[in-house]
Parts: structure tokens; C-alpha cells; sequence
């Protein structure tokens, strides 16, 4: 029998994979499945991106590129950075990578060792937990707690820091709840930081521009004190409909930005070189495509908020950004898994039970809006009809 290391029982998965696959599988049976459980924008990527990447293939950039990016991608992110924060960074600082869970993986393996802990929303993004797990760290979660509007308290947050932590994990807009934290809360936490100079922060703001009613969203690269030991994950996944493009960016304080590359060039050599013309032609082309994106997001979140709100059993607290909602199922009297499993199959829609977002998950579903209109209130009836039956 082969043996393998231990580390590697400990990783999980993200559940919204196995979901869609087994929507995928009802739907070639010849169900009518709806899916409202993948994190995709069901938009095209705009025509003028792939066109770039066509082009960039037909010039002949066929082979390998530097590690840490072509240095005209890393160039198109700082000016993006500087649009949409208002900070200079450095084309130095800023690695790009095929996706956002590259930045996960190096972050967490950095700091992530037996006998150290990091700090991770809870619920939220599944391969925090898994990574930290696999790395033999002690996961810690931070509590997204209803009340709060699914936004992390700092005082809570700071409360769990110890001399054995060593990586904070923040998200907002945040998935699964399209929390957004306010701006106060954030300085007060970074503030609390101060007392707390052996901790690392990696942002994971992959959701920036997807708020709504006004809100802002707020970089930490935005606050010079902790900039020398913050790590920003981004990318052109969820803004310009490029999810299976697999292209991030993340920028790296000096100390950290070596050991990332050199992880690059151990692990995955470079992103594919057309990919990084496109992602250089999504930045400095037209955003109409992102706005008008933007514009129908915001009317299927309404239209989820207040479908989900008139459910027996359900409530629904609205969602200040990114394309989520986590509606509040415990009066149904299921659990959240139980509930997704019979909703994908006795009535044909796929959604993502909590409980697969972390330990604080109980009692709720996530719903992704990036769907038709049509779909989500097609949804919304069936979750209706199979909750009064």
C-alpha cells in the first residue's frame, strides 16, 4: 500500500466544485438543473480582451515569460492600483499568477507551520481553512457574524491574536456573504495591529469594485504602517468574466516577494503569455462591459434579497457586495447541507450549504446571483414550492 505524508489527508476541497459537477451530471440526464452555486459571472469575457489574446498568440508569444509576469502586465497593475486606491506601488512588488488561490497558497505556506496559528473568516472562502490545515497550523477562525452585517469586528479579531499567530486573513467583499466592512472598522483594526508586529495580513480583495448602496471598498494598501508585512490578492477573475483565464495578481512587501518567486518557479514557471496580454487589455480598455455587469449584479441582488425574504422560513440580510447572498435558513428546521442536497435533488437548483464555508456556517445557504433574472426567480419559486411541500 502506498504511503503518503500526512499533510496531504488534511487538505480539503472547495465544495462548490463537487456541486457543480453533479449539477453538470443531472443537467446530461436531461434535468432542468438551475445553478446558483458557482462563484462565476455568467457574462462573456469582453470581446476586445480576447481579441488581445488572440493577437498576442498570432505575434508569436508562444513561450515562457518571467516568473513574477510579463513586466507590462505587472505595469497595467499598478496603474489599476492607482485608479481604484489611490496608491503607487511598485511593477517590483506585484507578481502575477494563474488565479487568485496561488497568492492562498504561497501566503498560507509562508506562515503556516505546527505550532503556529492563523486567523481566517469563518464563513468564508474554503481553501483558507484547507491550506492552513494542510500546513499544520492551527486554524483560528474569525467570526462573519449576521449582525454585523457579515463584516469582522476588530476588537473580536484583535482578541484572538496570540504570540503563536502569525498570518491574518481578510475578505471583503466577502465570499460567501457579500459582507463589506466599513471603513472605521478597518482603521481600528489596523490601528489594534500596532500592538501586534510578528503578524502578517493578507487581503484578499478579488471582490473590489462589486459593492453597492454606496458602499466603498477599502484596500489595505491604504494604510503605510502595515504595508511592510501586508500581502494584497487580486485578480481578473469576477470583474472582467475571466474565471477560466486563471489569472491573479497579488502585490508583495520586499521581504516576502522573493520567496514568492522563487515558489513560482518551483511550482508553476509562469502564467501562459497570451493570457497576460489579455489581462493588460482588460485593464487599460473600456470598463463599459464591468459596468454594465455591475448594473445587472445590483438588480439580481435585489430581486434574490426580496425572493428570498417572502420564503417561508427564510431571511435574507442584504448583501453590500461582491455577487453572493446567505440567507438565514434556520427557521426551515433543516440543515444547511441536507437542505442543498434535496434542493439540487428534488427541485433541480444547486446551491452551497454553509457548513461548507466553515464552522459558523450552520443555519445558512449560499446563493450565487451571477445568473439570469429568469434563472433566479425560476429558482426562487422552486425553493418556495419545495419548502411548503
Amino acid at each position: 500500500m502506498l504511503q503518503t505524508i500526512e499533510s496531504f489527508d488534511r487538505i480539503g476541497e472547495e465544495n462548490a466544485f463537487a456541486v457543480l459537477a453533479r449539477a453538470t451530471a443531472l443537467a446530461q440526464e436531461g434535468r432542468d438543473i438551475i445553478n446558483l452555486g458557482i462563484g462565476q459571472p455568467d457574462f462573456r469575457t469582453p470581446e476586445h480582451i480576447v481579441e488581445a489574446a488572440i493577437k498576442a498568440l498570432k505575434d508569436g508569444h508562444h513561450g515562457y515569460t518571467p516568473a513574477t509576469g510579463l513586466l507590462a502586465a505587472r505595469e497595467a497593475v499598478v496603474r489599476r492600483t492607482i485608479t481604484t486606491t489611490g496608491i503607487e506601488v511598485s511593477p517590483e512588488n506585484v507578481m502575477i499568477l494563474p488565479g487568485g488561490k496561488p497568492t492562498m497558497f504561497a501566503a498560507i505556506m509562508m506562515f503556516g507551520q505546527p505550532g503556529t496559528e492563523i486567523l481566517y473568516p469563518d464563513p468564508g472562502f474554503p481553501i483558507y481553512r484547507s491550506m492552513i490545515e494542510f500546513t499544520g497550523a492551527k486554524p483560528i477562525p474569525v467570526p462573519m457574524r449576521e449582525e454585523n452585517g457579515f463584516a469582522f469586528s476588530a476588537e473580536e479579531t484583535l482578541s484572538l491574536i496570540t504570540p503563536q499567530t502569525r498570518l491574518l486573513i481578510l475578505n471583503s467583499p466577502a465570499n460567501p456573504t457579500g459582507g463589506v466592512t466599513p471603513r472605521a472598522e478597518i482603521e481600528k483594526l489596523v490601528k489594534g495591529l500596532e500592538a501586534h508586529p510578528h503578524v502578517a495580513i493578507m487581503s484578499d480583495e478579488i471582490y473590489d469594485v462589486m459593492t453597492y448602496d454606496g458602499e466603498q471598498h477599502v484596500s489595505l494598501l491604504q494604510f503605510p504602517e502595515i504595508r511592510d508585512r501586508l500581502i494584497v490578492l487580486n485578480g481578473w477573475s469576477k470583474t472582467w468574466a475571466m474565471t477560466g483565464w486563471r489569472m491573479g495578481w497579488s502585490i508583495w512587501p520586499d521581504q516576502l516577494y522573493d520567496k514568492v518567486r522563487k515558489l513560482a518557479v518551483n511550482c508553476w514557471s509562469c502564467v501562459n503569455a497570451p493570457a497576460q496580454f489579455a489581462g493588460i487589455a482588460a485593464i487599460d480598455g473600456p470598463q463599459d462591459e464591468v459596468e454594465k455587469m455591475m448594473r445587472a449584479f445590483d438588480n439580481r441582488r435585489k430581486i434574490v434579497v426580496e425572493g428570498l425574504n417572502s420564503l417561508p422560513g427564510i431571511s435574507c440580510i442584504t448583501p453590500k457586495g461582491a455577487f453572493y447572498a446567505f440567507p438565514n435558513i434556520s427557521k426551515t428546521g433543516w440543515h444547511a447541507k441536507k437542505l442543498a442536497n434535496a434542493l439540487l435533488d428534488e427541485a433541480g437548483v444547486a446551491l452551497i450549504g454553509g457548513p461548507d464555508f466553515g464552522v459558523l456556517g450552520e443555519g445558512y445557504i449560499r446563493l450565487s446571483y451571477a445568473n439570469s433574472e429568469e434563472n433566479i426567480l425560476r429558482a426562487i419559486e422552486r425553493i418556495g414550492a419545495f419548502l411548503q411541500k
